[in-house]
Order: structure tokens, then C-alpha cells, then sequence
């Protein structure tokens, strides 16, 4: 372990960090002590590293803790960047399609973009194993601060835990003129982190109040893998709501999702599925058809019952009539 643990020191006391007008770029080593606590929080609990509403939140927190220049703080950047450390130990898996992303120039700087192209990145089973020891872990924490931020209060450095109850709540509880006014606000300030972070919990939260469950078929799958079937969907497009809270969403399976987004279905007054009468399928037990008129399946919270008002919006604005 000790070997180990002189090896990763020496990698990390030589990252790589981008030049700006404000100094050495901190992204690095903020996204670095943020794997720490989360892996020590149990929120990564193998060398696979996802975009996780926890770890942008846990970087959000650090930076704000940390960071005394005026750098932006972008989770997306170092996440894409530390890939290219000559010592190699920040594997990215892109999604099928964008292998090439990997042996691209460009720089990924948007959430949206990181997202979309790279399902997780790996560290070695070494370094997952030396951050996951108490002692070792606090080492490396206490190194990377004291290299990289000696001018800042590291007594201050954030630890949350596994909850993200304020920006939950709001997801959950706030009305929607006050969220559409807040991410209207965020927008202005170029806070992309947040507004993708918010989204990320509108995604989580949405199937666990249907009991990860499509609202329409039924269908439902538990998986022992980092996988779901089951989609949050907006009601009304956030393009045009801005609206994360879970009354403007409900789950579908992504068949029905899409059929959703592209108006061939609808949801009525009273709950119940509406089926365009512009396209023709063939008889199957699969089809969109079979659900014409057929009640959706509600959250048993009344609180988070989906609002008429945004499948009235959806009807008249996105429905194939």
C-alpha cells in the first residue's frame, strides 16, 4: 500500500492543469478530492466513475470551499481533460458511436456534451483500492489541498453526505414559477452545472415516484447493473418550461417517451392516453393503438400528481391531432 500510495502522490503532484488569466486551472484537483469523498461516502463503489448528481454536487461544494480565483467552475472540463495525464489513470469509456471523441482536439466543456458521448470513466483497481483506506484516502485529500489550494482555509473543505435534500426539495416541492424564475437566473449567470445537476435529479426522482414504472404499460425491470428502462419525461419540453419539478413529469418507458416527445400520444383531462390518428401499425401487441384511452398509473403522493394544465400544453402545442 505504501508504494502504492508514493506512486499516486507523484502522479498527482504533476498534473497537468490548463493556464487562464487567473492562474493554473483548479478543475483538476477539485474533481480529484471529490472522487475521494465520494468513493469514501460509498457513492462510487467500484473503479467506474459516473456523472452522478452526488459527485457534481460534491464538486460544486469543494470548489465553492477551495477555489478563490474567478475561474467558472465546469465539472465537465477536468472530467474530460484527465484522460490526457501522461501517467494514464483516468480511463474514459465513450458511448457507442462517439469512440472517436477519445482522439479528438476539441475540448467537451458542456455537461449536456459529457453526458451524451461518455458512459464513465475507470481508474485502476490500485488506485480505487489505495482511495477507499481511511488513512491512504486522507493522505491523498490533504496532499492534493496542500499542493494545490495552500492559500485557501482547507479547514472549510466540504464533506456532504448522501443527500441532496435542498435542490431535492425544490425538485420535488417547489412550485413552478419560483423554479422557473430561479433557472431562469442560473441561465443569466452561465451556471451550467446547476441547471444540468437539477435536471439530473428531475431523472432520478420521476421514477422513484412511479415505482420505477411506466405511467402507461406497466413495464417495469429491476437490474443488478447500472441500467434503467424507465424514463422521466417533461410534460412540457424544459426548452420551453424550464420546469424540473415533478408535476411537470411523468415516467415512460422509452418507446412511449418518444411517442410522447413527437406528439403521437397524449394525455387527456381525466388520466387518460390519447392516440393520434395520423400514422397507421400494424397489428401487434406492441403497438401505441392498444393504449388509446386507457387510464395512466399515478404516484400514490397526491402531492406529485402530474398537472393538468401541462398535459392541456402538451395537447394543443405538441399532439398530432
Amino acid at each position: 500500500m505504501q508504494e502504492t500510495l508514493q506512486k499516486y502522490l507523484l502522479v498527482f503532484k504533476n498534473l497537468k492543469r490548463g493556464v487562464t488569466k487567473y492562474g493554473p486551472a483548479p478543475h483538476k484537483p477539485i474533481l480529484l478530492l471529490s472522487v475521494i469523498q465520494a468513493i469514501r461516502n460509498n457513492q462510487i463503489k467500484d473503479n467506474r466513475i459516473y456523472v452522478t448528481p452526488e459527485l457534481i454536487f460534491l464538486f460544486k461544494c469543494n470548489w465553492n470551499g477551495l477555489v478563490q480565483s474567478q475561474n467558472v467552475s465546469t465539472f465537465a472540463l477536468p472530467f474530460f481533460h484527465l484522460h490526457k495525464e501522461k501517467s494514464k489513470f483516468w480511463t474514459l469509456v465513450p458511448k457507442p458511436g462517439f469512440e472517436a471523441i477519445l482522439s479528438m482536439k476539441e475540448s467537451i466543456s458542456s455537461l449536456n456534451e459529457l453526458n451524451n458521448m461518455i458512459e464513465y470513466a475507470t481508474i485502476p483497481d490500485d488506485l480505487f483500492h489505495l482511495l477507499k483506506d481511511e488513512v491512504s484516502s486522507l493522505v491523498v485529500q490533504n496532499f492534493l489541498t496542500e499542493k494545490y489550494f495552500s492559500t485557501a482555509n482547507t479547514t472549510i473543505l466540504y464533506y456532504p453526505t448522501n443527500d441532496l435534500d435542498e435542490l431535492e426539495g425544490k425538485v420535488l416541492n417547489e412550485s413552478p414559477e419560483i423554479y422557473k424564475k430561479e433557472i431562469k437566473e442560473l441561465i443569466e449567470q452561465k451556471n451550467e452545472d446547476e441547471i444540468f445537476l437539477r435536471g439530473s435529479l428531475f431523472k432520478r426522482e420521476i421514477p422513484k415516484i412511479y415505482n420505477n414504472t411506466c405511467c402507461i404499460s406497466g413495464m417495469r425491470i429491476d437490474a443488478t447493473i447500472n441500467v434503467s428502462m424507465i424514463d422521466a419525461c417533461h410534460i412540457v419540453p424544459f426548452s420551453e418550461s424550464y420546469d424540473d419539478t415533478v408535476t411537470n413529469g411523468i415516467a415512460l418507458c422509452p418507446n412511449l417517451h418518444r411517442a410522447f416527445d413527437r406528439g403521437l400520444i397524449a394525455i387527456d383531462k381525466h388520466y387518460k392516453v390519447v392516440v393520434s390518428k395520423v400514422f397507421k401499425e400494424d397489428d401487434t401487441s406492441y403497438g401505441l393503438k392498444c393504449f388509446e384511452d386507457k387510464e395512466i398509473n399515478l404516484p400514490s403522493n397526491k402531492n406529485y400528481m402530474p398537472e393538468i394544465d401541462n398535459f392541456n400544453w402538451h395537447f394543443n402545442n405538441i399532439f398530432k391531432k
